[in-house]
């Protein structure tokens, strides 16, 4: 089955054998339903212990996936009345971030999102999800117009990172990204995120401040790749497997550090395995976000945001060191 990925080969494998017992009950006169049956349950239970107990490797692997959902894809599936906006009306439209002004349920809202390609062309067009500076500021351009009009600002994460070009450095890649995290910092309306496959770097970290961070359960947000960290660390980036484990780089991890606030619940397999149930999935959480959200005035939003930040993460080394209990 293609698109399937090595930790789940014992599952393909029963698949196709129940498929071919039920090939050959059709074209033979022998009935193997009661076979069949067992090995459906047999396949039930399998699955269960593989997609319940995955390794964070495997959750690297499925929100690399090629066939996983999209910005589009959960745009189309959960927002009426889109209306793409182009360009940061300074140097050009960059693909790889797409954004403009939708209705949720009836809620006028800003949409901003990662974009990569389903295929090399499109990927190619898109730059494979890395924006350029352009990119980050047609994003901030997008929420300065929801700002003024008071529209709530979703953002959908999905990137390895900003491109590191030379052309984009030129172009102020890294200004481009601290500007965004001091502007939607004192944004006025809500700010919702959400992690829908890889979150890498400050690439994402630029759509990334948010009153609420969620993320889907088999996405990943790091400050690096498992890749990149293991080259720095043991100077030999085939030990990503190694270091996936120990950067809690995962949904659960992230969710015990503070980081995101809550996990959304992906179909068994992985989101795309069925985008329209999982597009409904994340429209429950953010139509509960926005309920939340929308009662709190323009300073609570701030102060909130603000104290949201500020508390994360735990540094028991330096209570240890200064004595604090």
């Amino acid at each position: 089955m293609a698109g399937e990925l090595e930790f789940e080969r014992p599952v393909v494998e029963l698949k196709k054998k129940i498929a071919e017992l039920k090939e050959f009950t059709k074209t033979a006169d022998v009935d193997l339903s009661s076979e069949i049956e067992k090995l459906e349950a047999r396949l039930g239970k399998l699955e269960t212990d593989i997609y319940e107990n995955m390794k964070p490797w495997d959750r690297v692997q499925i929100a690399r996936h090629p066939a996983r959902p999209t910005t589009l894809d959960y745009i189309s599936n959960l927002f009426e009345d889109f209306f793409e906006c182009h360009g940061d009306r300074a140097f050009g439209d960059d693909e790889a971030i797409v954004g403009g002004i939708a209705k949720f349920r009836g809620l006028p809202v800003t949409v901003i999102g990662h974009q990569r390609g389903k295929d090399t062309k499109e990927n190619i067009r898109r730059n494979f999800g890395m924006p350029h500076p352009e990119g980050y500021r047609k994003a901030l351009r997008l929420m300065k117009q929801a700002d003024k009009f008071r529209r709530p600002i979703i953002c959908f994460i999905d990137t390895k990172g900003a491109y590191p070009g030379k052309a984009a450095e030129e172009r102020g890649q890294s200004e481009a990204i601290a500007k965004n995290l001091f502007e939607m910092a004192s944004l006025r309306v809500p700010v919702i995120c959400i992690v829908i496959g890889e979150g890498g770097s400050g690439g994402a970290l630029a759509l990334g401040v948010g009153n609420h961070i969620h993320m889907l359960e088999n996405s990943t947000y790091s400050v690096i790749s498992p890749e990149g960290a293991a080259a720095i660390l043991w100077k030999d980036a085939t030990q990503a497997k190694k270091a996936a484990e120990s950067m809690r780089i995962t949904a659960p991890d992230l969710k015990e550090l503070g980081v995101v606030d809550e996990i959304i619940e992906e179909v068994k397999g992985g989101a795309h395995k069925d985008v329209k149930v999982q597009a409904a999935e994340i429209g429950e959480v953010l139509s509960q976000s926005l309920k939340n959200l929308m009662v709190l005035s323009e300073e609570q939003l701030i102060d909130h945001r603000y104290n949201k930040f500020k508390s994360i993460g735990e540094y028991s080394f330096l209570k240890e060191f200064i004595g604090v209990k």
